[in-house]
């Protein structure tokens, strides 16, 4: 099927894996009364289960239900109808979401993570996996009023939340994140190893926005609180959301006006330069690992580098 985000022009990455979809997510339904109900009701609707992050997957695709197939749980969230070009065009998809995996919906084994099978799916199936986990963390995570700590109702088939004691509505969050490739005079890539992560592993540089801040301001102040290096010119390259619980990951490449990497030691425990044939030759000897195939960072890093990873340096390059 055709993703409908190759018809726009895309930024330098293109269609990243988790930011495909191919749903419209039909926003001026959601505040129909009894909305849910009737879909709910209808033989027409699909429905993807989704519990503790993870939906029943059979091969490629996601196990979308029939609401006669499944005991309607306290929360379900409308996701949108289906784009033209795939057999089930046109019908609504709704999200239910349940405690725990339940094999009287689908057997253990088909209950799949998002990150264990994004890259196979299509842009139907990834926008729905990416919504629907997105929404149901915010759901998880905001059961009261920040104002005066009443429990808040979902309401807008599940896209607010209302306080009754109140009256105010609270909307699902997005975390917006830069995350950058810093390449230095010699063309080399910056990478770092978190703390937080195997001594093994290293990624691209990346850090929240903050309050009042430009997404470019937050390149140059993360790269210089984590790693010491003052970065010039940042370039915007692509984005794509990462519903892990909440954020947008914005991607830039930015050149580097020093290149004496000193690493923070609280979020960042080392930081290596990488030339192109270095790199391949680590991750060949399985001496690093970098970061995987849906994330963002990893088309940054084959960006700089070429293409993929695992061919020749000398190959790789346009």
């Amino acid at each position: 099927m055709t993703d409908p985000l190759r018809a726009l022009v895309l930024p330098p990455l293109g269609s990243l894996p988790l930011s495909r979809a191919a749903t419209d997510r039909d926003g001026e339904a959601r505040p129909t009364e009894h909305f849910l109900d009737d879909l709910w009701a209808s033989a027409d609707t699909r429905v993807l289960p989704l519990a503790r992050g993870k939906a029943p997957v059979v091969g490629n695709a996601l196990r979308l239900l029939g609401p006669a197939d499944l005991a309607r749980p306290a929360m379900v969230v409308y996701l949108g109808r289906v784009d033209e070009g795939y057999a089930d065009a046109g019908r609504r998809v709704v999200l239910a979401v349940f405690d725990e995996e339940d094999a009287a919906v689908a057997p253990l084994g088909q209950w799949l993570g998002l990150r264990e099978i994004a890259a196979s799916l299509d842009a139907r199936d990834t926008g729905l996996f990416v919504a629907g986990a997105a929404i149901a963390n915010w759901h998880a995570t905001h059961t009261h009023c920040p104002r005066c700590g009443a429990a808040t109702v979902p309401t807008h088939a599940g896209w607010v939340r209302r306080c009754p004691r109140d009256g105010s509505e609270h909307y699902p969050r997005t975390d917006p994140a830069i995350i950058v490739s810093i390449i230095d005079d010699d063309d080399r890539i910056l990478l770092g190893s978190a703390v937080a992560w195997p001594e093994d592993r290293y990624s691209t540089l990346a850090g929240f926005v903050e309050p009042g801040e430009s997404l470019e301001a937050a390149v140059v102040r993360e790269v210089g609180e984590e790693s010491g290096i003052r970065v010039e010119s940042p370039e915007y390259l692509g984005s794509q959301p990462w519903p892990f619980p909440a954020s947008l990951m914005v991607g830039f490449t930015a050149r580097a006006a020093n290149t004496d990497a000193v690493p923070d030691r609280e979020e960042v425990r080392s930081l290596r330069w990488f030339t192109r044939e270095e790199l391949f030759a680590e991750v060949r000897d399985e001496k690093i690992v970098v970061a995987g195939g849906v994330s963002i960072a990893r088309a940054m890093i084959e960006r700089w580098y070429g293409g993929p990873l695992d061919e020749e340096p000398s190959e790789a390059r346009p």
